[in-house]
């Protein structure tokens, strides 16, 4: 449960940051790939040298890494092109409902057990995020294939990090964030390149520092996995609980004002945790 927590605290450190970063940075991509340049540091660090090494399930661990990091960034052109196409509420609402797959594929491809009341849980987590979101924009859906895709490729990379710790070694766990980032990283400097971003300090330095909140989370997500949480309460709690950290941040350190929507969303959030953790 430690990790959890830590999960959801670095998480909400993620959603302050990029906040702030936007006042300061111009060229967003350049600040992803700079984020994932320091999440590729800390992986590296943390896995030792060699950083490929002629140990069995190797091959495993190199492959379930490529396709978690071009989910990584696949989700992350896919929330920008979204928001285009169909405004920022939409494309926030289904990014976090993606919870509903690994959650759907914990029960039904890696036979977790989930009680009825775990599964109410779940339901009323989904429900307090479509509670949640501000309607006032987008009530017209546009781009519904997009947003499908976001949801699934979002939920996508959660669900890699649970077949890791399913079927990859544990000595490999830092290895498999290791390369993850690497591709994420280098498919995003290719974009930041086809898409001519500039460079500024700011940019670098922020990217830098959301870096390394943002690669605890998938450190501490993997974590908790690997020590036998299940997935049914590791992601739904991830989820809820870093939308009730980071709604108290906005509301004590940015002067944000609830509205009833969202009063009674934080309920229901609390709610669901209390359901999924019974």
């Amino acid at each position: 449960m430690l990790y959890l927590m830590l999960a959801i605290l670095s998480s909400s450190a993620v959603a302050v940051l990029m906040r702030l970063s936007g006042r300061h940075s111009k060229n967003g991509m350049t600040v992803l790939a700079s984020n994932y340049l320091m999440c590729v540091i800390a992986a590296g660090v943390l896995a030792g040298w060699p950083l490929l090494p002629e140990v069995e399930g190797l091959g495993l661990t190199l492959s379930l890494g490529a396709v978690n990091g071009i989910l990584y960034l696949g989700g992350f052109v896919l929330l920008q092109w979204c928001t285009k196409r169909s405004g920022v509420v939409l494309p926030a609402t289904f990014q976090k409902l993606g919870v509903v797959i690994p959650t759907i594929a914990a029960i039904t491809i890696f036979r977790e057990q989930a009680s009825w009341v775990r599964l109410l849980g779940v339901g009323v987590a989904v429900a307090a995020i479509l509670v949640m979101q501000d309607r006032r924009e987008g009530r017209q859906i546009r781009g519904l294939g997009g947003l499908i895709a976001l949801l699934l490729v979002c939920g996508g990379c959660e669900v890699m990090s649970k077949v890791f710790a399913s079927f990859g070694l544990e000595a490999l766990d830092d290895h498999f964030l290791f390369y993850t980032f690497v591709v994420a990283f280098l498919l995003c400097v290719g974009l930041c390149i086809v898409r001519k971003q500039g460079v500024t300090l700011p940019d670098v330095l922020w990217g830098l520092a959301i870096g390394v909140p943002n690669y605890l989370c998938s450190f501490f997500v993997l974590g908790a996995l690997m020590q036998g949480m299940e997935a049914v309460i590791v992601y739904p709690t991830y989820s809820a609980g870093t939308i009730i950290a980071v709604t108290l941040v906005g509301v004590l350190a940015f002067r944000e004002k609830l509205n009833g929507r969202k009063i009674a969303a934080l309920g229901m959030i609390m709610a669901a945790l209390v359901l999924l953790n019974v």
